[in-house]
């Protein structure tokens, strides 16, 4: 299906060499290179099929008592690829997830869906307040920048103006919290796709070079063309613009590591769906141009996320120390995408194929009743969604949303390792789209989204 008389990609916001990349701003240091390897692993809530790596993690290293946090935070974060800490899982990484998890639904919960209101499809609530607007204000964070995006294409339905849409924000652990978790902690959070521009970013798959460090540009690292345009593109055309996501994430990123540049630190990125995939190109971002030094650990908690690019932008990700925990429900199609045939198993044209990256945590619901002893490969689940086998069941109305809902993530985390069968929703996708204010032509992009899904997996 081609889209192009809707799309119009402006080339120009693809010159990301233009980032101003000021050395007085950024923290130089040589780039952190991981001595173990950032191993692609699935491993499957209650079972796990894993390739064992020579572990530094004892048994009783990671107790099951949040008091254990100061002392292995940095395991809790990836430092030996969460080895030792899956099976079982460990009720500190669990609380962790769920955690982190909660920062991304606040995203959600604080994002303005009334057309009505006069912060539509931006925060409903300021900086200072948003945690407790949406009823977590003890979380032990503050705010300190609410992060835009937009999309550098043009398509009927939008309006002028500005077309930045709220995305996310970066906020930074207390001094009580430090206590707590034992560092200093930098936390960018994304949401996933709800605006009509986000929607059809998400049908731009094709792999395009990233680009993102102007002194070696390493053009056959490749990502998704949708998600690089929203994350580099810029207003530049608009009076009083914003600039790119890109170029606001490192400006106050560099900006919080200066001001921290004495204390124990870690940066964490989390998001949900599309949002996972920004938390993504973030880290490579960082991790790529040097922004950080080494010993500060640098870990995205990635939710319901697609790929993101191919296996050399896998392989440079590992090399550069990227560590990276993916939480995905089995049922959840999305997180087949792009890539359904070629993708990292494919080992031919590995230039041009989409690849994972990281630890793949498998939430799988669909048989409460089997034995945690024999649990399903993936290889089996990809198997059953290639032939199709309950497809019907697999995209029903009333379900499509429920499977990759953030909501029903912390759900069934919650449940884990219990093999619990997390009771589906039910949700009214109708009234769903109705709430976003959704027009008839942002239904042909929806409908459009479920036929493309429906295409590949078959």
């Amino acid at each position: 299906m081609v889209f192009k008389p809707l799309l119009k990609v402006n080339s120009s916001c693809m010159n990301l060499t233009k980032f101003p990349l000021n050395p007085a701003v950024i923290i130089n240091s040589e780039k952190s290179y991981s001595s173990k390897p950032n191993v692609t692993k699935k491993i499957y809530c209650g079972t796990v099929t894993i390739t064992s790596l020579p572990s530094s993690l004892s048994s009783d290293r990671v107790c099951n008592n949040s008091a254990s946090l100061p002392l292995n935070w940095r395991d809790i974060q990836g430092l030996n690829n969460w080895e030792n800490l899956i099976q079982p899982l460990s009720p500190l990484l669990q609380d962790e997830i769920i955690r982190y998890g909660k920062f991304v639904t606040a995203c959600y919960e604080a994002f303005d869906l009334n057309p009505n209101s006069k912060r539509y499809l931006n925060c409903k609530h300021s900086k200072n307040r948003m945690f407790l607007a949406v009823g977590w204000g003890d979380c032990g964070y503050t705010v300190t920048k609410y992060v835009y995006a937009t999309a550098n294409i043009n398509v009927p339905i939008q309006n002028g103006g500005s077309c930045a849409r709220w995305i996310g924000y970066i906020a930074v652990s207390s001094d009580e919290e430090v206590k707590r978790i034992g560092r200093r902690d930098i936390l960018v959070t994304f949401r996933g796709t709800v605006t009509y521009q986000e929607w059809i970013v998400n049908f731009m798959s094709s792999l395009s070079p990233a680009r993102l460090d102007p002194n070696d540009p390493k053009p056959d690292i490749m990502v998704e063309a949708g998600f690089l345009n929203l994350y580099t593109s810029s207003e530049t055309n608009v009076r009083f613009g914003l600039g790119s996501c890109r170029e606001q994430l490192l400006s106050e990123i560099s900006r919080l590591l200066r001001i921290y540049k004495n204390e124990e630190l870690s940066i964490t990125l989390a998001g949900h769906s599309m949002g996972s995939s920004l938390a993504m190109l973030l880290a490579y971002d960082i991790a790529e141009v040097g922004l950080k030094q080494p010993s500060v650990p640098l870990t995205v908690f990635s939710f319901a996320g697609p790929r993101v690019g191919n296996v050399h932008f896998k392989e440079r990700c590992e090399e550069l120390g990227v560590k990276v925990l993916r939480i995905v429900n089995a049922n959840d199609p999305i997180t087949k995408l792009p890539g359904i045939i070629f993708n990292e198993s494919f080992s031919t044209w590995r230039s041009a194929c989409y690849a994972h990256v990281g630890i793949e945590l498998v939430l799988d619901p669909l048989k409460p009743n089997e034995d945690e002893t024999n649990g399903m490969s993936g290889i089996m689940i990809d198997q059953r969604i290639k032939k199709g086998v309950n497809m019907m069941e697999f995209f029903k109305i009333d379900d499509i949303l429920c499977v990759h809902d953030m909501q029903t993530y912390i759900e069934m985390i919650k449940n884990c390792p219990r093999r619990s069968r997390i009771r589906r929703k039910g949700v009214d996708m109708i009234k769903k789209l109705k709430e976003m204010n959704m027009t008839s032509v942002a239904w042909i992009y929806v409908a459009t989204t479920l036929v493309v899904l429906l295409t590949i997996l078959v």
